[in-house]
């Protein structure tokens, strides 16, 4: 049996704290959510280490450094609502829980979705739930949302996400530049997004978030 306590104390003192990640509701959040149980079974020995955790389908959970910084990034508070898109089996909806009043987990795949729900709900967290749906249309009919955050990258950002952002809210997102991405964090207000660079990070581009092409067959 893998002492997974141990580890996840490790993540957060190798991994998270050296990244400037000092807010104490993230760090409490990261030592408490038991990370393995949200990667696929058969992932759970690399639950910790400090990359991106494979889902299948080009798909991942972003690793521990990046998505802390994002959470630091968005500041987010107890009474706001978050949308949560490409959530996988429920990392990031578990920590923004534990952060927020509560979360709205969009995953495609219907299994996967259906997988995380069963986790949360297994682990007691009653404030978030996942929804099976298309992440470039996000979840508009329990928007707007205080905060949105991605977990992937982009290339082309839909205006129908940022449409479901409250004004006064905040995005975060890693923009797929080159090799290496982008985090920026969005901000809106007066109807208009403005973006901060926060930190570079890597990680597939989600399915619905390609570069349109040109090319029209």
């Amino acid at each position: 049996m893998a002492d997974y306590q141990t580890r996840r104390t490790m993540m957060v003192d190798t991994q998270v704290r050296p990244s400037d990640v000092t807010k104490f509701p993230i760090i409490d959040a990261m030592l408490s959510v038991p990370r393995e149980l949200y990667v696929p079974s058969d992932k759970r020995e690399a639950a910790y280490i400090g990359e991106n955790v494979d889902l299948g389908d080009g798909r991942v959970v972003l690793e521990p450094r990046t998505l802390a910084k994002m959470l630091d990034g968005l500041d987010v508070q107890p009474d706001e609502v978050v949308l949560d898109l490409g959530c996988g089996l429920g990392y990031s909806t578990a920590l923004l829980a534990s952060l927020s009043e509560f979360v709205v987990g969009v995953e495609s795949d219907s299994e996967r979705a259906e997988e995380g729900q069963q986790i949360l709900s297994e682990q007691g967290v009653d404030n978030a739930a996942i929804v099976e749906g298309v992440l470039a249309e996000g979840a508009a009919k329990s928007g707007p949302y205080d905060v949105i955050v991605l977990q992937g990258a982009v290339e082309h950002l839909p205006d129908a996400i940022l449409e479901q952002l409250k004004d006064g809210g905040r995005i975060a997102c890693l923009f797929a530049e080159g090799a290496l991405g982008v985090v920026r964090i969005g901000y809106k207000l007066d109807g208009a997004v403005t973006w901060r660079y926060s930190f570079n990070a890597g990680a597939p581009v989600l399915p619905g978030f390609e570069k349109h092409s040109a090319f029209i067959l």
